[in-house]
């Protein structure tokens, strides 16, 4: 069963399930929640069932087969993406190139363009075409302004737009799909799904289950942002300095060694280990700061100069 392998849906699974048993399928969709809880696998079964609808179970396997390497005719899925040199890369294809970038990809009205490029035409081999947009929240007002004039018309297909939440996206765009809510996970639910993905490593580092909030993705994520913190730095940074001259070399050392990306995750799990053994407000709200001037671009060594400073009294 297409859903088979997504735990602690029920509602999600009701919901699409009675869409697909009484053959009313919505022109779009909203898939919404935290990032990591299953909104992905559940936009992967439900086109399954959507494309093998009114065809012989004996060619079911061969349709999930072409979903998963996403080389269905009728199938497409947008991912966020870079534009450089003229083409636009997904981020994994960015990281395989080494092309760095401070700003994160958006859903662009190219590919707005080309998804009604691909609706424009009937679907191939199944009764519907299916197009999937991931992190919808990243479309700039173009691309929002020409997916709307798609929903309006998306002749015989479903799309199916994933985010975090209805308020990321223009309301015009809400109001025209059906809302489907993903939620949280209990920390069992974590733990078990963390257990059957071979991932018991994680399960000893309750910092990450912490930070994870729920999201067997999100965990999944910070342990591998973990591993880009050198053992010695990491000792150094969950302890509160003592000195300036601490702070200095300390503010250094996380300068030259970590990019961008993982000083900002850093200063997450550095509110969970602080708070854990402090309970301090203060110390959370200077690293709130760090981080807000990290994401406008401060000069990062002076950032954390400052932040680290501004720790020692603590």
């Amino acid at each position: 069963m297409p859903f088979s392998d997504l735990i602690g849906q029920s509602q999600a699974i009701a919901l699409l399930d009675r869409a697909i048993a009484k053959e009313r399928i919505a022109p779009a969709y909203l898939f919404v929640g935290t990032a990591g809880i299953g909104k992905r696998l559940a936009a992967l079964a439900f086109s399954e069932l959507l494309l093998c609808q009114n065809l012989p179970e004996s060619r079911y396997p061969l349709i999930r087969q072409k979903i998963q390497a996403q080389n269905h005719p009728d199938f497409l899925w947008v991912q966020p993406t870079y534009q450089h040199q003229g083409q636009l890369l997904t981020a994994e294809e960015a990281a395989k190139s080494g092309l760095k970038r401070r700003s994160p990809p958006q859903i662009r009205v190219e590919q707005i363009r080309a998804i009604a490029g691909f609706l424009a035409r009937p679907p191939l081999e199944a009764s519907r075409s299916v197009v999937v947009i991931e992190d919808a929240q990243t479309m700039a007002e173009s691309a929002a302004n020409a997916l709307l004039k798609t929903l309006e018309e998306p002749g015989k297909a479903t799309i199916i737009l994933i985010a975090p939440s209805g308020d990321s996206l223009l309301s015009t765009l809400v109001s025209r799909c059906q809302r489907i809510p993903f939620s949280r996970l209990s920390e069992e639910q974590v733990k078990q799904i963390l257990k059957s993905e071979g991932r018991e490593d994680i399960l000893g580092e309750p910092v990450l289950l912490a930070i994870a909030q729920g999201s067997p993705g999100e965990a999944i994520v910070a342990w591998e942002q973990l591993q880009n913190i050198p053992a010695d730095l990491l000792k150094k940074l969950v302890k509160l300095p003592k000195t300036q001259k601490n702070a200095l070399e300390l503010a250094k050392e996380v300068d030259k060694t970590l990019d961008s990306e993982t000083q900002l995750w850093a200063i997450d799990y550095l509110q969970y280990c602080y708070w854990q053994k402090h309970k301090t407000r203060s110390i959370l709200e200077q690293l709130e700061q760090a981080r807000k001037y990290l994401l406008a671009y401060a000069q990062p060594r002076l950032v954390w100069e400052c932040t680290f400073i501004s720790l020692i009294d603590s």
